[in-house]
């Protein structure tokens, strides 16, 4: 660990690298929480997956895969909406099919781009010591695209998230903010694959937001402690994977899925402790 610390001092790609990893944590913890209430980790994984597509066609054209697969993610956002809102009684397995094409297309573009695309593999299973420094600023610009729209409509997606009905009859035109909050979905979903991975992207999307919904019931303080937690293990999992030089994406899932095990234990062990307390205390009242 303090051999990290001590590198971060002298190395830029780490210090890259640590920024890298702030900046997803934002990402993951804003929408992330979204994700989690309003239980569209389906829909989000949908998207993920069909991002390939666009990063395969970007390479294919000669053009910046996360220019493909910001794209890309915002046509299958929208897609999938659109099936969501439409075709509920069939909706789990037309996003499973547009899922499946888009990694097929993906595949396609990318086995008929000659050479060896290291830099998709980057993509696909996440490298955060070879972000470039301009890589910062457009992670950067999500981020801020992301804290804006959510800034300036937090009530309306709070509305949509609970109660889809209500917010109807208050005349909020749903279908726009559910479509918006999809594509806030998407770009979060290119800003973590830097981090991750394309592969691994759901779980640090989800995972962080997960735990902190054990522990506060307000969306804001849920938020707020969701990029806590997601910027904090994104940190850990650069420090611990730096020594014995291990693929950091994978790391910091790890770390992110055992704080949610764990997470999960212990609240539950505390709801069943509290509840053999209220039995004592109400057998001792009677």
């Amino acid at each position: 660990m303090m051999t990290f610390f001590t590198a971060l001092a002298a190395y830029d790609f780490l210090q890259a690298a640590l920024i890298a990893g702030l900046l997803a944590g934002i990402g993951c913890g804003v929408m992330g929480t979204y994700v989690v209430v309003k239980r569209i980790a389906f829909l989000a994984g949908g998207i993920a997956h069909s991002v390939l597509g666009g990063m395969g066609a970007a390479l294919y054209f000669g053009c910046e895969p996360s220019t493909g697969a910001l794209v890309a993610a915002v046509a299958a956002a929208l897609l999938i909406g659109w099936v969501r809102l439409r075709w509920k009684t069939q909706e789990d397995t037309l996003i499973g099919a547009l899922w499946a094409i888009g990694m097929a297309v993906g595949i396609l573009f990318i086995a008929k781009t000659p050479g060896y695309q290291s830099d998709l593999m980057s993509y696909l299973f996440g490298n955060i010591l070879l972000v470039p420094r301009e890589s910062l600023w457009f992670m950067a610009a999500l981020d801020a695209v992301l804290l804006g729209v959510v800034g300036a409509y937090h009530r309306q997606f709070l509305a949509v998230v609970f109660d889809e009905e209500f917010a109807r009859l208050r005349g909020i035109p749903v279908t726009f903010f559910y479509l918006l909050l999809l594509v806030l979905v998407a770009i979060t979903v290119v800003l973590l694959i830097r981090v991750v991975g394309l592969i691994l992207v759901l779980a640090l999307l989800t995972l962080p937001a997960a735990v902190a919904g054990h522990y506060v019931h307000s969306l804001g303080a849920m938020m707020l402690l969701a990029t806590l937690l997601g910027s904090a293990v994104s940190t850990l999992g650069l420090a611990l994977s730096y020594g014995p030089d291990l693929p950091v994406g994978p790391v910091i899932v790890l770390l992110a899925g055992a704080l949610y095990v764990v997470s999960a234990l212990f609240t539950r062990a505390l709801a069943r402790r509290r509840a053999r307390m209220s039995v004592i205390t109400a057998g001792t009242g009677s």
